[in-house]
């Protein structure tokens, strides 16, 4: 038998052991990907210092954003301390070099990455360049594990064009995404063999990918304009592969009334009383991420993103359960803004954060969402700028010292940022 018929039999065997990734309709057989292991429980502790590192995606400091928001809103009683370590052009190779000096000396407890987007170099697949790929990140991994820290291993999202600032670029945008779908598949045996978290960015970026096109067209690119960086839309599809892959349960509360006894009761961050008004008021400590409104048929938009992903129904779910109406239909007062539901729809219990996405908590996240953005573009300067700049060369401890005096004040803008919101319900019936 010739070797080469040999070799491909071998290779058949191989894959054939592992079970494969089920294909999303409209993507070609082509994409053949390791089935990805799904999160066990929630993997973040209580208290923990939160490492979100990778290349220019992470650097863009949109899903790390929406990262931190959601876990400064949602979950407060964590009490999760978030930096954000993106760096342009980086390597997996490149990352662990300056690990020591930027990430590990704050002792993070936890980390996640996201590298292959420059590692594969911008080719379709070669097994050397993979092999190469698959050592810098087992050692990231073993880095991380040796100071302590729990790792999440993220595979990188998809491509969409061929670069053209990479001038040794080649191959089509096909044969790169299959080039970055082999380095997927590298990052899944690398996490199961160092025993570590995985978070699959790739898969459901590809499958939206294709569900998006067929949708709204070729100029819908979750991986952005220029085809690599995402816009907001790409953005909350990787948010949400990392909070999934921190085991991140998205319950922020269920609110229970019985409008024919005038009864409430609440629970998990959430707490309610009947006024004397017949109202219901609401204090809400964990807070749904409340998002900008936009086109859902743009990529720019994080509208698009939540229509794309499960993010509201998985992550951001804040229900209310109403029973005991006399009337088909109800109409909900959620502060300002009213809706009228089917009483069984409200009997089976709504999404109180994805039918009122400009609701009355709205101002209360705002605040967090921007002292997270002032904080992490501080980071950037922090670590790129003040860390390798000139003065660090001179002394390292000195920098870290002062620049740490002005983070601080960062941490401490976004703590105030911080407050349970108020809020009331009310229900009319309608016949």
């Amino acid at each position: 038998m010739p070797r080469i018929l040999v070799a491909l039999l071998l290779a058949a065997v191989c894959l054939g052991a592992r079970e494969r990734q089920p294909l999303p309709p409209g993507v070609p057989d082509t994409y053949v990907g390791h089935l990805a292991p799904e999160p066990k429980a929630l993997l973040l502790q209580k208290g923990d210092r939160y490492a979100i590192c990778g290349d220019s995606i992470t650097e863009q400091k949109m899903y790390s954003r929406i990262l931190e928001a959601y876990l400064a809103a949602a979950r407060p009683d964590l009490a999760i301390e978030c930096r954000q370590y993106g760096w342009s052009g980086e390597t997996a190779a490149g990352f662990f070099g300056r690990m020591k000096n930027d990430v590990l000396r704050f002792q993070p407890t936890i980390a996640s990455t996201c590298y292959g987007m420059n590692d594969f170099r911008y080719v379709p697949f070669e097994a050397a360049i993979g092999e190469d790929y698959r050592k810098n990140q087992t050692k990231v991994v073993q880095a991380f594990k040796a100071s302590g820290a729990r790792v999440v291993l993220g595979s990188s999202g998809t491509i969409h064009s061929v670069p053209p600032w990479v001038k040794s670029a080649k191959g089509t945008w096909e044969t790169l995404n299959l080039s970055l779908l082999q380095f997927r598949n590298i990052d899944i045996e690398v996490a199961e063999a160092e025993q570590v978290t995985f978070a699959d960015v790739y898969w459901p970026m590809l499958a939206k990918g294709y569900e998006s096109r067929a949708k709204y067209g070729d100029g819908f690119k979750l991986e952005g304009n220029d085809g690599v960086h995402p816009g907001w839309a790409g953005h909350v599809m990787m948010a949400t592969a990392y909070l999934k892959a921190l085991g991140l349960d998205g319950d922020l509360g269920t609110v229970e009334v019985d409008l024919a006894a005038g009864s409430v009761q609440a629970k998990n961050g959430q707490t309610a009383s009947r006024r004397p008004d017949g109202a219901y008021a609401l204090r809400s400590e964990r807070l749904p991420c409340s998002f900008e409104p936009g086109d859902v048929a743009k990529d720019s938009t994080l509208a698009a993103g939540l229509a794309l992903s499960d993010f509201q129904a998985r992550f951001n779910r804040l229900t209310l359960k109403a029973t005991g109406a006399t009337t088909p239909s109800v109409k909900v007062t959620w502060g300002e803004q009213s809706k009228v539901f089917a009483a069984a729809d409200l009997a089976r219990g709504i999404n109180l954060a994805a039918e009122f996405p400009q609701g009355p908590t709205k101002p209360a996240f705002d605040k967090i969402w921007k002292a997270v953005g002032d904080k992490q573009a501080y980071e950037t300067k922090q670590i790129k700028s003040l860390f390798h700049g000139k003065e660090a060369k001179t002394d390292m401890e000195a920098v870290v010292k002062a620049s740490e005096i002005e983070h601080a004040k960062h941490v401490a803008a976004l703590a105030a940022a911080y407050a349970p919101a108020e809020t009331i319900l009310k229900f009319e019936a309608v016949k």
